[in-house]
């Protein structure tokens, strides 16, 4: 891995007016010190829109403007291996996804494809999850219908533009560009992140808006003390982070923190040359 300069985080939205949703985070990571939260900003706000489309665009902009930077996505970057023929590669992940105009049919398919697998089995099932959910305990499969949106549309606008821009590499399909890469591309889960270091990954998003509940107050505080082991967030960035009553933007941090920790710490060797992992994916927390 090169040493990076930046590391940031993403925290990832579907939805039609993503860009009130997404967050981005990016730390400065000097090589004695404790990587610091540098800035912190809602995507409508860096690119002057929340339509999706237009957002989406803007973020890939972003990421490919970057350099000596790592970043770590929280959206799954390729969907479970049972779904396709043995074997497939995972660019015959994004060649389905272009069959659909819609997130919500193509999570109908994955869930169709999940049921004929099951009855050849034996079984009864409508979800299957990849390797890398069960062994970052994530909260759902990559087309759960909570996740199908951020999986359609972070796949098929975000990560596979990525995938095709030189210098940027995204892991652990791409690591034979790392050699030259200047940007390194990641999905890490936030809550698998908290769930890892112990801290509370439960009661500290409040999306219905308004004030905080106490509740949300106290695990929020409680988040921070524990991310204060690993990152530095000033007085102004704790603020922001109380008053964005989704969460979104400390799951952006959690992301950047995550994704740091996870590639500094993976087995990069067998990641590179792993069967299954190579073509589904797999979280760096």
């Amino acid at each position: 891995m090169p040493d990076f300069e930046s590391a940031c985080g993403v925290d990832f939205s579907g939805a039609k007016r993503a860009g009130r949703c997404i967050w981005v985070a990016r730390l400065t990571v000097p090589r004695t010190v404790a990587p610091r939260l540098v800035s912190l900003d809602r995507l409508d706000r860096l690119c002057g829109t929340a339509e999706r489309g237009v957002c989406l665009a803007a973020l890939v902009e972003i990421v490919n403007a970057s350099e000596g930077a790592l970043w770590g996505f929280d959206c799954p970057f390729g969907l479970p291996v049972e779904l396709f023929p043995e074997n497939a590669p995972w660019a015959d992940h994004f060649a389905f996804l272009a069959e659909y105009e819609d997130a919500y049919d193509c999570g109908l398919e994955c869930i169709r494809r999940t049921q004929a697998m099951s009855a050849a089995l034996h079984r009864t099932a409508l979800h299957c999850r990849r390797q890398s959910d069960v062994a970052a305990k994530a909260p759902f499969d990559a087309f759960h219908y909570r996740m199908i949106y951020q999986t359609f549309f972070g796949m098929r606008d975000v990560v596979r533009p990525l995938a095709a821009t030189p210098g940027t590499a995204v892991l652990p399909f791409q690591y034979r560009k790392v050699p030259k890469a200047k940007r390194v591309v990641v999905e890490c889960c936030p809550s698998s992140v908290l769930k890892r270091d112990g801290l509370p990954h439960q009661n500290y998003k409040h999306p219905k808006g308004g004030p905080l509940p106490r509740r949300c107050v106290a695990t929020r505080h409680a988040i921070l003390e524990g991310l204060a082991r690993r990152v530095r967030i000033g007085d102004h960035f704790r603020r922001v982070i109380m008053r964005n009553p989704g969460g979104d933007a400390l799951d952006a941090v959690i992301a950047a923190v995550g994704a740091l920790r996870g590639v500094r710490e993976a087995d990069h060797k067998a990641l590179a040359v792993h069967p299954r992992l190579t073509r589904e994916g797999w979280m760096y927390v």
